[in-house]
């Protein structure tokens, strides 16, 4: 489960930040900036640490991209106490079909899955509190599909594959005009290795933090750093914090 993993809150973290944005229906409730890039080898997904209430910093620590499977990653923008439960959701939903169906759930039907739970939640999310935007993350090991996808969603549940980059959350569009611009007119990311992505992904994290003030920041002082994971075709791995810290010092940004 994502809690025995370490990837969630205890309760008592969680139940103090279940609004990110408070607001009528339509306010904006996707206070974050998570971020997905494909590069040479595979995709890395990345996502701030802050999570607020309204104008209020609440939690400078929160998890917001959490594995799902061996092979699927889900990074979350909007209100954390139903972003964390249509994770674990999504987690057993794929468990449940695994162990009653003897094989994995298809592509497909993992992001029909994800959908429906979102679907669900449009009474919450028309209430302008409880709404949830995610990116899903997934390495096919065969068949047609194979390779790295990266899907985004609305908060009724529809989905897009991007091929090159999708960023989501209030910072989001601070960024997105950089990544296109970079993307297609100085290096493709596609050509770039882990070393040169990681480096970029890190810079469209401060940059959009300097902005949006639900974005955190890399503090060294605190040691606070974004969630950084890689999904390639040998599975899902953690970036470590000392390698995020090199990178910041080549940066020289954090206070």
């Amino acid at each position: 489960m994502l809690k025995e993993r370490g990837q969630l809150p205890s309760p008592q973290v969680a139940s103090g930040f279940d609004t990110e944005r408070v607001g009528p229906p339509g306010a904006q409730t996707e206070g974050t900036t998570i971020l997905a890039l494909r590069y040479r080898d595979g995709v890395l997904v990345a996502g701030d640490r802050r999570a607020t209430a309204g104008n209020v910093v609440v939690y400078d620590r929160a998890a917001k991209v959490l594995s799902v499977d061996d092979r699927s990653v889900l990074a979350l923008s909007g209100s954390p106490a139903n972003a964390y439960e249509i994770a674990r959701l999504l987690e057993i939903s794929f468990q449940h079909y695994r162990r009653t169906q003897l094989q994995e759930l298809s592509l497909d039907g993992r992001l029909r899955t994800l959908s429906r739970l979102l679907k669900d939640n449009l009474p919450m999310a028309l209430q302008g509190i409880g709404a949830v935007v995610p990116i899903y993350i997934t390495h096919e090991v065969s068949g047609p599909q194979a390779g790295g996808h990266i899907y985004f969603y609305d908060v009724l549940g529809a989905n897009f594959e991007t091929v090159d980059f999708c960023t989501t959350g209030s910072g989001s569009p601070i960024i997105r005009g950089a990544l296109y611009f970079l993307n297609r007119w100085e290096r493709p990311f596609a050509e770039r290795d882990e070393s040169d992505a990681l480096r970029l992904v890190l810079q469209m994290l401060e940059t959009a933090a300097e902005f949006d003030t639900a974005t955190g920041g890399f503090k060294s002082t605190a040691a606070i750093y974004p969630q950084v994971m890689r999904v390639t075709g040998d599975g899902i791995t953690d970036i470590p914090e000392a390698d995020l810290a090199t990178h910041y010092s080549s940066l020289q940004v954090g206070s």
